[in-house]
């Protein structure tokens, strides 16, 4: 059992929605954090048509409970209908409610009601670091942290499952896709163009599609949770620097599989670009996590300068390198881009065995940074 970083501390009697992609955790999350809550979960054929066929039988159920703590109801984006007998319990009642699911995107686009304020957001990501004992990041490169992948034997399976299950199956049909072989392509394409900056022409043609149609398909992965984009950081900049955002799946294992990368091995080109994206998903992780929220952005002016991730407001800045030894020529972004904005830290992070400073720039090893990232170091509320 993983001790998740996700635990609610924030909560008290509020309600509040759990978003997460499918296999993340939040079923295991919820029945570890509330073993004696009253448990409904709509993946289930005879409670998902019961409630379907009659939301008001929740507030019927509800009405006779007495004692205090949450109720969970899971899968809720499956029956958007039962959040008009929440709303009223929560008012009425003062019942809180945990409300688990894949993604919001069905609430809205059928005119849902998300409660109003009333209920909190939560998020579940992939496993992190500090939620794993003895944390192997070969392991996690290349079969991803959605936690049975990363534990699997065999994740070759289970990623294609999921790829094929869920990627393509269920989001197509929540999204009302109808061009299946262009939306496996887009899926393909979107992974080449995973921690880049993307243009929609080069894959709408790559797709036979137009390119509202790839915008349209790149918002669904970030309405269903499996995508981001990482924007650029425009502060009043000296330089003239690249508008367009960058993307990301919302895992390792996912882009790995779509790219087709095979066994990823330290040194290569392939190892690089995935450890880049491991880092990113820790700070993304971190800033949802530790509530402070902080936005995170990349830098990149046209002559090709660029810096990895901007924390808050130039706060920090790090680069990526998985390089074992990193040397003055790997510092050329870093102290660009403090030459424009006032920075508190500037970080490398590498696959170095030491910390070391090179000016005013620290050189963390991965393990050293994400120790300092979790503790409360890199950067405060």
């Amino acid at each position: 059992m993983y001790i998740r970083k996700q635990n609610f501390h924030d909560l008290g009697k509020e309600s509040t929605f759990l978003w997460g992609a499918r296999q993340t955790g939040k079923s295991t999350l919820l029945k570890s954090l509330y073993p004696d809550a009253p448990y409904f979960d709509l993946l289930l054929a005879d409670e998902f048509n019961r409630f379907l066929r009659n939301p008001s039988l929740l507030r019927e159920i509800l009405l006779t409970r007495s004692s205090d703590g949450p109720v969970i109801i899971d899968e809720i984006q499956r029956i958007p209908s039962l959040l008009n007998e929440i709303h009223w319990l929560i008012v009425n009642r003062n019942i809180q409610f945990i409300l688990s699911g894949s993604s919001p995107r069905n609430i809205l686009r059928s005119g849902g009601n998300l409660l109003g304020g009333r209920a909190l957001r939560h998020e579940l990501y992939p496993l992190i670091s500090a939620e794993i004992p003895d944390f192997n990041l070969v392991r996690a490169l290349n079969w991803g942290l959605l936690p049975r992948h990363y534990l699997s034997g065999n994740p070759d399976k289970l990623l294609s499952a999921y790829i094929g299950s869920y990627l393509r199956d269920e989001i197509m049909t929540e999204a009302k896709i109808r061009n299946i072989t262009s939306f496996s392509r887009f899926l393909e394409a979107a992974a080449f163009s995973n921690g880049e900056m993307v243009n929609y022409s080069n894959i709408a043609a790559e797709c036979g599609v137009s390119s509202p149609t790839v915008k349209e398909y790149f918002q669904i992965l970030e309405d269903t949770m499996t995508g981001r984009f990482l924007q650029s950081y425009q502060k009043k900049p000296k330089r003239r620097v690249i508008l367009a955002p960058r993307f990301y799946y919302f895992d390792i294992g996912v882009a790995n599989y779509l790219l087709k990368r095979g066994r990823i091995e330290q040194g290569s080109e392939a190892f690089g670009k995935a450890f880049e994206h491991f880092i990113y998903q820790e700070i993304y992780a971190h800033s949802h996590y530790s509530g402070i929220n902080y936005p995170i952005s990349y830098w990149r002016t046209t002559s090709q300068i660029e810096v990895d991730f901007i924390l808050g407001e130039n706060e920090v800045t790090i680069e990526t390198k998985s390089t074992s030894m990193v040397n003055p020529r790997h510092l050329k972004g870093l102290k660009s881009f403090a030459e424009e904005y006032k920075v508190k830290k500037s970080i490398i992070v590498s696959t170095d065995p030491y910390p070391r400073q090179i000016d005013n720039i620290m050189v963390l090893p991965w393990q050293v940074f994400l120790n300092m990232l979790w503790g409360g170091e890199i950067i405060g509320g």
